[in-house]
């Protein structure tokens, strides 16, 4: 067995990997359209908020404030910087550093497959994936944990300030208990809030910052619940209750939704490692029956041909099993 012709054939696989998830799986996953769901629920929250305070011509106008507020932090999330992909991966690289990971995880990449392969078009191919691919994989990776480990803590943290309220505590005690007290990511973004204070930003100004950092949309609720009361008042420790119930609600319904699609999960990477659980066996018992497939031009034809309907597969079985939250 030609093990320079397997190793192309893997490596042209896991670029083409990389390729897909850098650029087609935002699109496949439908991240776009569960944020653009996200901003529709928002919005209808806001709306619903303003019908319900027409006592007052001053409530209406704060609440629309909000609204364009609420926009205007849409419009700038969108315009992500790198800066801000490390924040919300929980690092305190500087673009810089993050340039010299890059460069130094191709070069290492590369250099490993030129020494095991000696193929310069694989060298480039690594170069390529780690310079580009495996950074920004690490980034979602981050972001991703980190987010899952807020979203854990957050109602715990809103229960600690509707105590705190209802005890008779300001808003920015309760805060900073949370700041000094609460479980990570939870207290270092409530430190951040509490840091801004400290420099003259209000406590609605400084809450609304916690979505750019963290962009889920139990930040938003958390931010506009906090906001409104801020502006025009009410009672603060009743709404952040029921806020703290919505957000655990959300929690059981999205362990629910995962629990019943585990078993699609499973189905699906059997059928996904299937064939090369066979195509292995096949080798260990018979090698002269199965390297047909690399060592001539028809059968190198069908390699590729089967890792291209295999991608098309595994991505479709991706998005049936995938639920938007």
């Amino acid at each position: 067995m030609d093990t320079t012709i397997l190793a192309s054939i893997i490596l042209a696989a896991v670029a083409a990997g990389g390729l897909a998830y850098v650029f087609v799986y935002p699109i496949l996953s439908g991240e776009q359209r569960v944020e653009k769901r996200q901003r529709a629920v928002v919005g209808e929250a806001v709306v619903r908020t303003e019908k319900g305070s027409r006592g007052g011509t001053d409530r209406r106008e704060q609440v629309a404030q909000s609204l364009r507020d609420l926009d205007q932090r849409e419009k700038n999330r969108n315009k992500q910087t790198l800066e801000s992909r490390i924040a919300q991966a929980g690092l305190t690289w500087t673009k810089g550093r993050f340039y010299m990971v890059s460069v130094a995880s191709g070069a290492i990449l590369a250099l490993l497959l030129f020494s095991v392969t000696g193929g310069g078009y694989l060298a480039l191919a690594g170069l390529f994936i780690g310079g580009l691919g495996l950074p920004r994989w690490f980034l979602a990776f981050r972001k991703k944990r980190r987010i899952n480990k807020y979203l854990d803590e957050l109602p715990n943290a809103i229960d600690v300030i509707v105590r705190g309220i209802r005890s008779g505590l300001p808003l920015g005690d309760c805060l900073r208990i949370i700041a000094s007290e609460a479980q990570e990511p939870v207290r270092s973004e409530f430190r951040y809030i509490i840091e801004q204070q400290t420099l003259g930003i209000s406590v609605s100004e400084a809450v609304a910052k916690l979505y750019e950092r963290v962009p889920v949309a139990e930040s938003n609720f958390f931010a506009i619940v906090v906001g409104i009361q801020q502006k025009s008042g009410g009672n603060l420790a009743e709404t952040l209750g029921n806020l703290s119930g919505v957000l655990r609600d959300r929690k059981k319904m999205k362990a629910k939704i995962i629990a019943m699609s585990m078993e699609a999960k499973a189905s699906a990477s059997i059928i996904a490692a299937l064939p090369f659980i066979v195509a292995l066996l096949t080798w260990l018992t018979s090698p002269t029956y199965i390297e047909l497939l690399w060592i001539t031009f028809a059968g190198k034809m069908m390699l590729a041909a089967s890792a291209v309907w295999m991608s098309i597969g595994v991505f479709v079985m991706k998005k049936m099993i995938d639920f938007d939250f």
